[in-house]
Formats: structure tokens, sequence, C-alpha cells
């Protein structure tokens, strides 16, 4: 089966191919939580007619069948559980998850962080282990393969142990995406340690607990700074050498300030499409934004679809 993260023609194909693994798989049931503007439920829906999701639609049941009657959306066939408000959408959905009635769950036109206190909730949310993180997966028209950008969107100042866990999550995403020793640029302003800069102490001890196990199943480099991450001739010019500089597939950002702006400059100055997981959870929890094209939407569907069911493959449950 081929990688996504394989390297394509530049510019082109790269959700496609993500959209072609997608195809011999099983749709999934996802809690659609509060989906209540014509976006949403469109996005859903949509992701529901393409073969990704089985949408449950999860809000007050007359808001949803009136946005459907208005933008003329076919909600035959599509399970609706009412739920007065979004906070109640938002309880409901998770619900739904914990009872193994959905295996996703699928923000609507809620608040991030109405969904995201259900989710964290220590009664009846989807808390596990792991520090919950926020990948971008994004296609980069003038990078050769998908790229995978973290925490831009949930970690404000994340510790060094709070980065081994985001790191662990996007290396078990790109996995899930096809890819074995995925290469894991740690970025900060500058390529050398010093103690001045947090962060470029922090990707040295990355590296290093990656060399003892801590962190598994990819290749670690940094310090790096954003040039020498992405392109082989800044790095040579550096002197540096590295398997990961100029060929990265996941960018860990030093803090959620560094990651959003990265994530967002990719999509407006260099024309990327950018699809949004939220990882650590107990389920893959798929993250919109308003702003996010029908492209964008049906991406972060499918980029769910198959970290989910790399899941079933390891026998993961909800209950695990």
């Amino acid at each position: 089966m081929i990688s996504l993260m394989q390297e394509t023609e530049t510019g082109t194909g790269k959700y496609e191919q993500l959209l072609m693994r997608c195809s011999s798989l099983e749709p999934i049931p996802t809690a659609v939580a509060h989906p209540c503007d014509e976006t949403s439920l469109s996005g859903a829906v949509e992701a529901g007619k393409k073969g990704l999701i089985v949408p449950i639609l999860v809000g007050p049941r007359p808001k949803i069948l009136a946005i459907a009657e208005s933008a003329e959306i076919d909600l035959r066939n599509i399970q609706i559980v009412d739920a007065p408000h979004s906070h109640a959408s938002a309880a409901k959905a998770v619900e739904l998850l914990r009872e193994a009635k959905a295996e996703l769950l699928m923000k609507g036109s809620l608040h991030t962080d109405e969904l995201m206190g259900a989710v964290v909730s220590r009664d009846g949310g989807l808390r596990t282990a792991r520090r919950i993180s926020h990948a971008f997966v994004m296609d980069v028209p003038t990078y050769h393969k998908v790229l995978i950008v973290t925490d831009g969107a949930i970690n404000i100042a994340p510790t060094l142990e709070d980065k081994v866990d985001i790191c662990q999550n996007a290396i078990d995403l790109a996995e899930s995406l096809g890819l074995e020793w995925p290469n894991v640029a740690i970025l900060a302003a500058v390529e050398t340690v010093t103690s001045k800069m947090p962060a470029t102490i922090d990707a040295a001890a990355l590296c290093k607990m990656a060399e003892r196990g801590q962190v598994k199943g990819a290749h670690l480099e940094g310090p790096l700074a954003f040039d020498n991450a992405i392109s082989k001739q800044a790095a040579k010019t550096k002197g540096i050498v590295s398997e990961v500089a100029g060929n990265p597939d996941i960018l860990l950002a030093p803090d959620l300030e560094a990651g959003n702006i990265l994530a967002k400059q990719l999509t407006f100055l260099a024309n990327a499409d950018s699809a949004g997981l939220v990882l650590g959870a107990k389920v893959p929890i798929i993250l919109t934004s308003r702003a996010d094209s029908v492209r964008s939407r049906i991406a972060s569907c499918a980029v769910a679809m198959l970290a989910a069911h790399a899941r079933r493959k390891k026998g993961v449950s909800i209950h695990g």
C-alpha cells in the first residue's frame, strides 16, 4: 500500500493519495458535536458521502433540520441525537464514544473550548496517560511530501515532558498514515544548543531521550532552525550532517505560538491545505476551523479515518 508520506510530484496528489488509501476501508462511526451551521453540517455529510465516516449528528434536532432544509442538505439515513445546546452536545457526543457507539469525534460549530472541556473531563471524558496535542497534516505545494506540524493549537508553553508526548503523538499519527520511522525536525531559532534559548535545550534532550528509547519509532534531529530543517542546501551551508535536515516528515514547534504561526503562514502564503487532528485522547478528534476549505475538512476526516483503522489493527479500544 502506498504511504501518504512518500514523496510525490511537488504540490500535487498528496491528499489524493490519502483518499486512495481510504477507498478500501470501512467508514468509521463519528459523533459530530453540534453541527449547527451550514459549513460544519455540510462537511460532515460530504465526508459521509465519500465513505470516510458514518456521521452521527449530535445537537438540537430542530435547528439541524432547519439548517439542512435551508442549505438543501440531504439528511436521509443520517442519525440525529437530540441535545438542547452546545455544552450538552459535546457531553452527549463524548458519551456516545464511551458507549462505543462511535469511534471518532468531530467538532461542529461549537467553540473548541466547549468540545475539549468534555474531552478532558475527569468524569466521563476521554483522557489517557498521554498529553493531548494537536497536529496539522499539511499539503504544501512547495514541499515534496505531506508535512505534520505540531503543536499549534492546544499546548501553549509545553514542558520537556509535554514535548515527549506531543512528539510521540505525531510519530504515531505518521505511522497510521503509512510511514515507518518518520523524520522529526525539532525547531528552534538556531541550530546550536544554548542555555539562553530553552527550546534548544529541550531539542537536545529530546534527541538524547530518543536514543534511550523514551521517544520511539522516529529519527529525531534538533535543534534545527527552520531553514536548515527544510532545506538540504541550508543545512549543508551550516555544516549540518543529518538524514532529517531537508527531509522532515514532522516539524515539532517550540511552543503553540510558533506552531500556529508556522501552519497559518504555510496556509495563507504558500497555499497549503491543512487537516487538523487532536491526538492523545482515547479516540482521534477531528478539529476543524471555520476558515477550513471543503478539501481540508474532507482531508481531516480521511486522516482521522486512517488513525481509527490503525487503532483497530492494534486492538486498541475506548476502554483499553
